[in-house]
């Protein structure tokens, strides 16, 4: 029998965007075979004749920018806006790692005695990478450009969700070191199996089983997971400009980002924060994401608007309260959903710190506010969970600056901006639960993506 993998629009479910059988063990396998078969032929090739295959795919890319953008709006629901904002990205991801090629692959040293003492970066050889939906072209390619800058061959596991948009980019880059392999979890197991180095993307308790399997070969890998963001709003910050981008920050793509934030801590100004905020969530669009008025669009699936709504559900039952949100919206969602995968954007406020919906991570439109009587309560307070990926800081007080963004526990501390947004030039990563290896982007992902080799010459005879 054969398994098919489809991803359906999540704002029409009958709309079914890709269906593909899936690869299974042995096509995973066999996809590896060729990638191995065609990387010492990659990597032998000069730096400017893998930046010009770089440059190719970004000129693809940037060409077939606007069917692109449709295809992430169809198929994940991203708002348009944001859509056309990432395919950007991904040229430019695509045009750095282009340039990345001809930095310095090694460092000459001093040699104890007589002869030559330097240093070499050589690829590792198969990239397997493992990448989620919800930035269905930039995350892929922020793995898989440096990858390939660097000499290593790529088979790339996409999420279901996001199948569509792997296959197109795939094409557009037209490379055989980069191939494509349909699947879930089997595909991905697989993956991580026979990689000679393994990326992943996505939720903590699949990225803790691929950490393993990984460690348990020996193989270097990296693991960006999930994130618990707060938001901290110190009294003398400009809260219309905050508001605004908390508000963004927290719904934004329906809040389905890792870096989105998910806990405002006020400090001694909780009512003026609360009122604040929504009104700025209420400024949002929220609809149709083909409408470029839209930043809130439907759900990934329907079991991703259930958690959602149970989660402010249970928020009320242990005694929260709801300050707008909640509910999923008769218009939009369609009898029985048929319409799309809504839910109101939806803050809750009025619960523990211990509260699961203050700790874990609900991957949609929700956010707690937590009020806390001093910096210091707030700092313990977004510190005080297992996640580590980013957190942000609302203060006119550079001192104040200074001194949180060395306190918080984040691989990212982002002042007066908002938790999301990543700049692809530099280091992204988090620490506890967060991540684990190397970080991904920037100069960074030649390190990874790379081993230090040590050559000693010494004088014939």
């Amino acid at each position: 029998m054969i398994n098919l993998i489809e991803s359906r629009s999540p704002q029409a479910p009958a709309d079914l965007v890709a269906s593909f059988p899936a690869a299974g063990e042995a096509g995973v396998q066999a996809a590896v075979r060729l990638a191995q078969a065609v990387q010492h032929d990659w990597a032998s090739r000069n730096a400017a004749a893998r930046a010009t295959a770089l440059s190719r795919a970004a000129d693809a890319v940037e060409g077939a920018a606007d069917e692109l953008a449709a295809l992430v709006v169809r198929e994940v629901g991203k708002p348009i806006t944001e859509a056309r904002g990432e395919v950007a990205r991904s040229v430019s991801i695509l045009r750095y790692y282009a340039q990345q090629v001809f930095d310095p692959a090694g460092a000459v040293h001093e040699p104890s005695g007589a002869g030559l003492l330097f240093t070499r970066r050589r690829p590792l050889g198969v990239a397997g990478l493992i990448t989620p939906w919800n930035f269905p072209l930039a995350i892929p390619l922020w793995k898989a450009a440096p990858a390939l800058a660097f000499g290593n061959t790529v088979v790339l596991k996409p999420a279901p969700q996001a199948l569509a948009c792997a296959l197109r980019l795939a094409e557009l880059i037209d490379l055989n070191e980069f191939q494509v392999v349909p699947g879930d979890a089997e595909e991905g197991a697989a993956l991580v199996e026979t990689a000679d180095v393994v990326s992943f993307t996505g939720s903590a308790a699949v990225g803790a089983l691929v950490r393993q399997a990984a460690v348990r070969r020996g193989v270097p890998v990296q693991v960006e997971m999930g994130g618990q963001n707060a938001s901290i709003v110190l009294p003398d910050a400009n809260l219309e400009a905050a508001a605004a981008q908390i508000a963004a920050a927290a719904m934004g793509f329906a809040g389905q980002k890792c870096t989105a934030t998910k806990r405002i801590i006020t400090v001694g100004n909780g009512e003026e924060v609360r009122e604040a905020v929504l009104a700025a969530v209420a400024k949002l669009g929220f609809g149709d994401p083909s409408d470029p008025g839209t930043a809130i669009g439907p759900l990934i699936d329907e079991a991703a608007r259930d958690r959602v709504v149970d989660a402010a559900a249970n928020a009320v039952a242990a005694g929260g309260r709801i300050l707008t949100g909640g509910r999923i919206p008769g218009g939009l969602a369609g009898e029985g959903g048929s319409g799309g995968w809504y839910v109101e954007p939806t803050i809750v406020d009025g619960l523990p710190a211990d509260h699961p919906l203050a700790c874990e991570e609900v991957f949609g439109p929700i956010c707690v506010v937590q009020d806390a009587a001093s910096v210091d309560e707030a700092v313990a307070l977004a510190n005080g969970v297992r996640y580590g990926l980013a957190s942000a800081v609302y203060t006119g007080d550079l001192d104040r600056a200074l001194d949180l963004s060395a306190r918080l526990d984040t691989g990212l501390v982002k002042v007066n901006a908002p938790t999301s947004g990543v700049d692809f030039y530099l280091p992204f990563g988090g620490e506890k639960d967060s991540s684990y290896g190397g970080r991904e982007q920037g100069k960074a992902a030649q390190e990874f993506y790379t081993s230090t080799h040590t050559i000693t010459i010494g004088p014939a005879g």
